[in-house]
């Protein structure tokens, strides 16, 4: 069955929030640096004023020890920035240019 609806945006990012306490097995994004590079990513795309991307802030991902950690959908591309520049590099190249960052996507393990 398709399903003809309109999407409302043409990318929809989701950045894991999550945080443990220091030293859980699991890890989190927040433990490994995550907050300033999601701030900057919220603050880029409210500068840059792009009507077509929305980020959301997510729980786990699921693949913690990996992190920071977000994914791009509709294309289900997972990111992981490490450093401001990443983040403008990501806005930059995948959201204003439709060219998706290969040296910053991940493929998360089972």
């Amino acid at each position: 069955m398709s399903l003809d609806i309109p999407m409302v945006f043409k990318y929809h990012v989701f950045a894991c929030f999550t945080k443990r306490p220091a030293g859980h097995p699991r890890g989190s994004c927040m433990e490994n640096g995550a907050q300033p590079l999601w701030d900057r990513l919220q603050q880029k795309l409210e500068a840059k004023q792009l009507p077509d991307v929305n980020m959301s802030a997510s729980g786990c991902l699921s693949f913690c020890r990996a992190g920071p950690l977000m994914v791009v959908y509709p294309e289900g591309i997972w990111y992981r920035p490490e450093k401001p520049e990443d983040i403008d590099e990501i806005i930059q190249s995948h959201f204003v240019e439709g060219n998706p960052v290969e040296r910053l996507i991940i493929v998360p393990q089972r």
